[in-house]
């Protein structure tokens, strides 16, 4: 028995959204392949969006991205083989590790929040500063309504 599922009248927002984050991070991807890292993959943002300051447990980052500690840290040993992030035991918790940015990783990092300082102003340009600062309290309140770990 076949049932007819009506289609809606236009795209839901969840497909806009998806389709826009990944979008995003196939440009973000392709600035860092151009400015001579073709190493890096989109999967490696779950480290370079969790990764700040002096090191991190591997652990906390895996929460901070919403993935698990296995996934976390997949990307870890791979960026790790790449040169670009060293993992040393945490002098705290034995178990632990810590992750911390090799010089290799601190330039590729520096060019990504390059690369996003100049997509903010290239929004703000493109759309008005009211318009931007309006789309990006709609996608903050959409996070805040799914996600309490916001921010």
């Amino acid at each position: 028995m076949s049932r007819n599922v009506d289609r809606l009248d236009r795209k839901p927002f969840i497909s806009l959204a998806d389709k826009a984050a990944s979008a995003l991070g196939a440009d973000m991807v392709r600035q860092a392949r151009e400015r001579g890292h073709s190493e890096i993959r989109l999967a490696h943002n779950a480290v370079f969006a969790t990764l700040y300051g002096e090191a991190a447990r591997t652990s906390d980052m895996a929460a901070r991205a919403g993935i698990t500690k296995q996934s976390m840290g997949e990307v870890v040993r791979e960026l790790a083989e790449l040169g670009l992030v060293e993992v040393k035991p945490d002098p705290d918790d034995r178990r632990a590790k810590l992750v911390a940015y090799t010089e290799k990783g601190i330039e590729v990092t520096t060019g990504g929040r390059r690369y996003l300082e100049e997509l903010e102003e290239r929004f703000a340009e493109e759309f008005g500063e009211e318009k931007y600062e309006h789309a990006r309290e709609v996608l903050e309140k959409v996070i805040e309504l799914f996600d309490p770990t916001f921010p």
